[in-house]
């Protein structure tokens, strides 16, 4: 099953990421990269590097580097905050970057 090409403004309207979750790094498509975020249950998200730059994303870093330092439990990148708060991040920055 390949991934379908679907309008960022479904993607958000439906709060979900663009690539849905994978077991492997290869499946991260090029100029992308993924990320785990949760409290409890972690979900993975493929995000497009391009995000790490955003004012908002890097007050996110930031917060990661206080809870977990670089010694990530997941062996990847982890957000400490709630599913809900990430999507509503990267809606955001969907949106600030568009304009």
């Amino acid at each position: 099953m390949g991934i379908q090409k679907v309008p960022k403004i479904m993607y958000a309207k439906l709060g979900m990421s663009r690539y849905r979750s994978s077991s492997t790094a290869l499946d991260v498509p090029k100029g992308h990269c993924f990320v785990y975020v949760g409290e409890t249950y972690k979900k993975r998200f493929v995000i497009p590097l391009a995000y790490l730059k955003h004012p908002s994303f890097q007050a996110l870093l930031n917060l990661a580097e206080e809870e977990f330092g670089y010694a990530h439990p997941m062996g990847g990148l982890t957000f400490p905050c709630k599913e809900e708060t990430f999507v509503d991040l990267i809606k955001l920055i969907d949106l600030t970057s568009s304009s």
